[in-house]
């Protein structure tokens, strides 16, 4: 997994809405965000694009709030602090992965204006 590179300053994308599907349209193995039924190829083009913008800009959303929850848990304050690879096994991931997300929370959580 890669640490987001985008710019704090770079605007947020306005994705397509991810709407949820009913459960019996998820357990269809075919049906995907109805895309099934689009016929048009300019249209079904149009709207897959959409998706995949939404999906990559929510699993980046996503990852900036994994990336604070763990450094909020491995904050030397609270009395109830976890360590680097106790985040990492938590999250499935590398103990230098777990730190260097815990790093980049703490610069998501310090803001804009404590950049120097």
């Amino acid at each position: 997994m890669a640490e987001p590179e985008r710019p704090r300053s770079a605007p947020r994308l306005r994705p397509a809405p991810l709407l949820f599907e009913p459960a019996a349209a998820a357990a269809d193995p075919e049906h995907f965000f109805d895309l099934e039924s689009i016929a048009d190829p300019r249209e079904l083009l149009s709207r897959a694009t959409e998706l995949t913008h939404a999906f990559r800009a929510a699993t980046d959303r996503a990852m900036e709030y994994q990336a604070m929850a763990a450094a909020q848990l491995a904050d030397p304050r609270r009395f109830d602090r976890l360590t680097p690879d106790v985040i990492a096994e938590r999250a499935g991931w590398t103990d230098d992965y777990a730190k260097k997300m815990i790093e980049f929370g703490r610069e998501l959580m310090r803001g804009p204006d404590d950049l120097g």
